[in-house]
């Protein structure tokens, strides 16, 4: 077995583990999951160590033929693009588990959901075979499902309901565009997407812009794009904060992920319809923005900055450009740390305060030194200042954006304006005026929450200051991905 294989098939075997141990254990229970987790996370440092940063190509693949009727094997690979969101997905659950220690209730199968989730994350950015990616993003589904409408807020059922319908819905979209696809595949040739890029060569252009707006419902309700937003705001007020953690920073960039490999499939129809991909990348972006500065509510304030913070994704995606395509995974990976470290440290004010009204809050700098310390660089971060990797996804953003629509850029700048305002606000209202008397006995960040926080910012500003290795990891695919896009649209 390889280590793709061994990677994606270790929380698979701690959901096993901890069926065997019985439920009134709750420290083994905990102590095995996240030692599952946490060799999950070291596997995938592993991989970027032997991972080839000057071959853009597939590596380190697997190949196991499950049906050769219909041509779907078990077909598993790493690149550029996948191997960064590898990397994200097992620290965040990491991050998640160790935020999920004030879980108490049905604890083990709270932490069954936990790595089966993180089973399916894996396999989405690990599969190369269509058919294994759509069962994988299926089944993220249900512990989302669970740990939403049994852990989560007072409208969880709502919210969990909400979330499965959406993407659901979707996937239905998702599936039609690759059956369409598949019909200009020789006969029992297989699934896999090397194969089906080739298919997708035969289509006429018409039929490809009708299987990119497929794909475009699928993958953007899960990222989300503006208007297939809908469930995520309700989703990540009511999912409890660890969930809210996976929810934010890796179940949004698998729409992201899946969109990059659709363009880098149909580059011609991308072109086509780029007028109304960069309209609903910029709509999204200031709707998100704006919706985002007049919340009061802690958590609703950065799930409305997801859907701006994705736009940004989107509008790279649409540029169809190198400096474009790398500001994509950059911003990929520079928000699901910033929200990931915005969800966790607001849920732990919210553990403290039982509140998440803004209004309620004030000079908390006072009481809670190493929280202020620690929230302000995200916030700062979310705002793209410089010195973190917001800013340097941001900057790609803005470069690439400009090379493809010029002035039209200043859209963008007002949305990192609007971005400023709210972080900004975030930051007076939290931090500063008199510390009010129900806060003053509020406890500060412990050992393992400090651990925790410090990984994600720690993140944050290492790769603001030194952002080469986080670039060099997914440059030789970026410049191969461009350059199979620029070949295609040339050649129409």
């Amino acid at each position: 077995m390889g280590i793709l294989s061994t990677l994606l098939w270790t929380p698979a075997i701690g959901i096993v583990v901890l069926a065997l141990v019985p439920h009134h254990k709750t420290r083994q229970l905990r102590f095995i999951a996240n030692l599952f987790t946490t060799l999950a996370l070291l596997l995938s440092c592993w991989l970027v160590y032997v991972y080839n940063q000057d071959d853009g190509a597939i590596q380190l693949g697997e190949q196991f033929i499950l049906n050769p009727k219909l041509g779907t094997s078990f077909a598993l690979g790493i690149d550029g693009l996948s191997l960064p969101m590898v990397v994200l997905a097992t620290l965040l659950t990491s991050v998640a588990l160790l935020a999920s220690f004030n879980i108490a209730s049905n604890i083990k199968s709270y932490h069954i959901s936990i790595l089966l989730l993180e089973f399916g994350m894996l396999g989405v950015f690990l599969a190369q075979d269509w058919s294994l990616f759509y069962i994988f993003w299926e089944l993220t589904l249900s512990p989302l499902f669970l740990l939403i409408g049994r852990w989560g807020g007072v409208r969880r059922h709502i919210a969990s309901l909400n979330f499965v319908l959406y993407t659901m819905g979707g996937s239905i979209f998702m599936l039609i565009s690759l059956f369409a696809i598949s019909q200009y595949m020789p006969a029992h040739s297989g699934t896999l997407m090397s194969d089906m890029a080739i298919a997708a060569q035969r289509m006429p252009r018409d039929q490809q812009m009708w299987v990119l707006l497929g794909f475009l419902i699928g993958f953007g309700v899960k990222m989300p794009i503006f208007p297939l937003h809908g469930w995520l705001p309700l989703a990540h007020v009511e999912a409890p904060s660890p969930i809210s953690i996976l929810l934010s920073g890796v179940l949004l960039k698998m729409g992201a992920y899946g969109l990059i490999r659709v363009v880098v499939t149909l580059p011609e129809a991308t072109q086509a319809l780029q007028g109304i991909l960069v309209v609903l990348a910029l709509v999204g972006m200031i709707y998100g923005g704006l919706l985002a500065w007049r919340q009061t509510d802690l958590k609703a304030m950065v799930a409305y900055s997801s859907v701006s913070h994705m736009g940004v994704v989107l509008l790279d995606i649409a540029t169809l450009n190198k400096t474009g395509m790398m500001g994509a995974i950059l911003q990929m990976t520079a928000h699901g740390l910033v929200a990931g470290a915005m969800f966790l440290l607001v849920g732990l004010l919210y553990e403290r305060t039982h509140t998440r009204n803004i209004l309620d809050y004030s000079s908390l700098v006072q009481v809670m030194p190493r929280f202020a310390l620690f929230m302000t660089i995200t916030l700062f971060a979310a705002m793209g200042l410089p010195g973190s990797v917001s800013f340097i996804a941001e900057l790609h953003a803005v470069v690439g954006g400009f090379q493809q629509w010029g002035n039209l850029m200043i859209l963008l700048g007002l949305s990192i304006l609007i971005g400023s305002a709210y972080a900004m606000r975030t930051v007076g209202m939290l931090f500063t005026g008199p510390v009010k008397p129900q806060m003053r006995e509020i406890e500060d960040l412990r050992i393992i929450e400090l651990l925790a926080s410090s990984v994600l910012v720690l993140g944050i500003v290492l790769f603001g200051l030194w952002p080469a290795p986080l670039i060099d990891l997914s440059l030789s695919t970026m410049n191969l991905m461009n350059d199979i896009i620029s070949q295609r649209i040339h050649l129409q």
